[in-house]
């Protein structure tokens, strides 16, 4: 599944995310992201020791919710599951997060020692709305 060229721009520019995952007992948990796309993936990065990477790690599926800033009726909701996860990497990917989202060179932990894991997510369902 490909992302529609009139959406991608959600994807390239510096759009918060809301990532939903599923809790334990199956209810959903939703956190604001900042995440990327390779051509293949969705790129997403959490803390290791967060609810939201237990969830990704045992329950793979997740959906991502971005919404234009400028415009709350052009979105783009992504539904997959987890393809992969790693911890090498996790954080050379968040000091480009940084970049894109900040305009920092480097990411700057919030916590000491934090390790970051990033999450490839395999598209299955892209729903859209609004037009440019």
């Amino acid at each position: 599944m490909q992302i529609p060229d009139s959406h991608k721009r959600l994807l390239t520019e510096p759009v918060l995310a809301h990532l939903a995952t599923l809790m334990p007992d199956g209810r959903p948990q939703v956190h604001p992201v900042w995440c990327d796309y390779d051509g293949a993936f969705l790129r997403v990065n959490a803390a290791d020791d967060r609810q939201k990477t237990r969830n990704l790690r045992l329950r793979r599926w997740a959906t991502v919710l971005l919404i234009d800033p400028d415009n709350p009726y052009f979105w783009m909701e992504i539904r997959g599951r987890v393809a992969s996860h790693s911890k090498d990497g996790g954080m050379d990917h968040m000091h480009l997060m940084a970049r894109k989202y900040t305009g920092q060179e480097r990411y700057e932990p919030i916590r000491q020692g934090e390790v970051r894991v990033i999450f490839n997510l395999t598209i299955e369902r892209v729903l859209t709305f609004g037009s440019e």
